[in-house]
This record gives structure tokens, C-alpha cells and sequence, in this order.
């Protein structure tokens, strides 16, 4: 077998990390993940210093209890 060196363009993957496209994914996965909670639950994304990002939070004092008793996001993202 030959040997394979690949090297990354720096410029072209920070480019791809802070798209709108890769903003779309994360947003995407967010509402996915939202739609496994119950209500209470609510999305955010932004765009960092080197990529975009996508969160869900418990937005209301029950939703936070429900999270906290229950660790209703992390099953989420699991599922």
C-alpha cells in the first residue's frame, strides 16, 4: 500500500466551520433535539470566533426543574 499524506487547507475548513450551510446543519440538529423535550424548551445559534454553533435550553423555570430531575436534554441528544 502507498502511503497517503493529506493535508488540509486551514483557510477552506475554517471557511466551511463559520457557513451558512454548516449553520443550517446545527440548526437542523438543534430543532431535532427540541422536538424530543417537552415545552419549556427553546433554541439558539451564533456564529463564534472560529464556527458556528447551535444550542437548546430549558427556558422556563419548569423546563429547568423537568432538566435537572430528569436530564431531559442529555437524553435527547442521545436518542
Amino acid at each position: 500500500m502507498a502511503k497517503v499524506t493529506v493535508k488540509l487547507n486551514s483557510e477552506g475548513v475554517r471557511n466551511l466551520l463559520k457557513s451558512q450551510e454548516m449553520m443550517d446543519v446545527c440548526k437542523e440538529h438543534a430543532r431535532a433535539i427540541k422536538s424530543r423535550c417537552p415545552q419549556g424548551y427553546e433554541t439558539d445559534s451564533y456564529s463564534g470566533k472560529n464556527r458556528v454553533n447551535a444550542m437548546v435550553y430549558a427556558s422556563t423555570y419548569q423546563a429547568k426543574v423537568d432538566n435537572a430531575r430528569n436530564n431531559t436534554l442529555l437524553k435527547a441528544v442521545r436518542t
